[in-house]
């Protein structure tokens, strides 16, 4: 049988370039790829004032976006690069292999919905580690610097915290060693979910609104607009373990509040937010924050 497109496709990356490469060069460039073509339409859609399903009215600043890009740059080519390459021999070692045949969409089926339960389980214990008060203070305020997110800014975070979380992200790759191909498609969609999770927008087609307990934008912005260690909504892609230990309960009653009134969320959370400035000013010395414990419950 003829082969397809895709596997001659597939065929003349392995001829010509070695597993190291595509693994780890080849890895972050698909990386970079995807994140900032799916990330930038969001960080226009900011740039242009457009408020037609944003979640908050908040913009950020021109300097605020200008630094988001420059520190993800310099993050990416100095932590994310080094540490696609470091990686190499512990996937290479567990199996992982370019070579065809492609597996089937089977198993590139099985081995992704796996990688998402255990990503979202190793994330939301990881996460909630993270805003306990002494990590919060010196590592994850760096990622909480932005109340108002956008896409770009889902990787926006302490080069400690991309190594501490990414080991969320790789650890079922790691111990199943995959094909190739099933790595970069896992990539790719956990990249787009964490940029629409960030996108600032809640759109009448985004995902959540389809997919049962898939977080998506209002979910997770709620978590970025109270900035303490005890914010809740620490899941990843799906929300099943913040309503097991009910660290939901905040955004849960958000919502329940809002349906049972006709007031805005915009104007029914505008007392809290002001007041989480207020404690922002008051407990910020010398660059570093003061965590506090503040929260809807």
């Amino acid at each position: 049988m003829e082969s397809s497109l895709f596997e001659k496709g597939w065929l003349f990356l392995i001829t010509n370039f070695s597993d190291f490469q595509l693994a780890s060069i080849g890895s972050f460039i698909l990386h970079e790829s995807v994140f900032f073509l799916s990330g930038l339409p969001y960080l226009f859609m900011e740039i242009w004032g457009l408020k037609k399903y944003k979640i908050q009215v908040k913009m950020n600043t021109p300097a605020a976006q200008e630094k988001c890009i420059i520190r993800l740059l310099l993050y990416h080519t100095c932590v994310n690069l080094p540490l696609m390459m470091a990686s190499y021999p512990l996937f290479k070692v567990m199996g992982m292999t370019s070579k065809l045949p492609l597996p089937s969409w089977k198993v590139i089926g099985f081995q992704i919905i796996s990688y998402f339960i255990l990503e979202d389980f190793i994330f939301y214990w990881g996460h909630r580690i993270l805003h306990t008060k002494w990590l919060y203070k010196h590592v994850h305020s760096v990622h909480h610097e932005y109340a108002t997110p956008f896409g770009l800014t889902s990787e926006y975070a302490h080069p400690a915290e991309i190594l501490f979380l990414g080991c969320a992200t790789f650890f079922g790759p790691a111990i199943t060693g995959p094909h190739l191909v099933t790595l970069w498609l896992w990539m790719i969609l956990r990249v787009l979910e964490t940029v629409e999770a960030h996108c600032g927008y809640d759109f009448p087609w985004s995902l959540s609104k389809f997919i049962p307990l898939y977080g998506g934008a209002d979910f997770h912005d709620y978590h970025h607009r109270l900035l303490y260690t005890k914010s809740g909504n620490y899941a990843s892609t799906f929300t099943y373990m913040d309503w097991i230990f009910c660290t939901d309960k905040g955004y849960r009653k958000l919502k329940q509040l809002k349906e049972g009134t006709e007031v805005s969320e915009e104007l029914f959370v505008r007392d809290l937010l002001k007041g989480s400035e207020e404690r922002d000013d008051d407990c910020c010395q010398n660059g570093k924050v003061e965590v506090k414990d503040y929260a809807i419950t």
